[in-house]
């Protein structure tokens, strides 16, 4: 049998309550099944995002929009971004993983999709004219929230994930899904039952996606964890 080339793992994580955290319980969950990938991680709260303010969104905007070359300290001034972008474009399968804020997502997170969703190089055209494509890949976004939002009259409350699955498909990835914990401020019956449901929609999940035929006994090789600091 043929063997099948390792696919990349981009995991994409904000996870500020840590151990005490429900949503890195379903993290450890895709961990426990991931197989034959390289894996990558990113703590958003060790790597933090650029935000695009006034100079960089300029420098973003006349760059990959109008096609104007940059001066070097003006392309310094996205080089956060575009190392994020570069890991982005490089997975196979990306996972991010955050709690849900005021029905939405954190502004770390937020600020990490603006970061890496550029005109150019992860959507849309290139230079060369050539249209992007990110067929073939897959995108999970795994969520935990204090309340419940799968029902009215609270769906149209839901901003998080909903966001990040738009986010994906408007850059073309092929499989987009994504896993939302509710109910996790709820009574411990509830929080039980929804978070373990979750936890097997995330293993199963992983299950599809790694153990394919000729992945089932490659054990998961961790490449970094952390940030590396000679990044900008």
């Amino acid at each position: 049998m043929t063997s099948k080339r390792k696919s990349d793992t981009l995991i994409v994580k904000y996870i500020p309550r840590n151990e005490r955290s429900n949503t890195k319980r379903l993290l450890d969950a895709l961990r426990e099944e991931i197989r034959n990938s390289d894996v990558e991680e990113i703590d958003l709260s060790d790597d933090i995002p650029d935000m695009f303010l006034r100079d960089n969104l300029l420098a973003y905007l006349n760059r990959n929009f109008l096609g104007q070359e940059l001066s070097p300290e003006e392309e310094k001034l996205l080089s956060k971004m575009d190392r994020m972008a570069a890991k982005l474009k490089s997975a196979d399968i990306v996972v991010v993983v955050f709690p849900m804020y005021n029905f939405s997502m954190p502004a770390i997170v937020k600020a990490w999709f603006d970061s890496v969703m550029q005109k150019g190089v992860t959507f849309g055209e290139r230079k060369d004219g050539q249209i992007i494509s990110n067929a073939g890949k897959k995108a999970l976004t795994l969520i935990s929230s204090g309340g419940v939002y799968g029902n009215e009259p609270f769906s149209g409350r839901e901003h998080a994930l909903s966001l990040s699955n738009l986010e994906f498909q408007f850059m073309g990835y092929s499989d987009v899904r994504g896993v939302l914990s509710e109910g996790m401020a709820m009574n411990e019956e509830v929080k039980q039952t929804n978070l373990n449901k979750s936890i097997r929609q995330v293993r199963s999940i992983a299950r599809e996606w790694y153990r394919e035929e000729g992945y089932d006994s490659m054990p998961v090789n961790v490449i970094s964890k952390k940030r590396s600091f000679g990044d900008v």
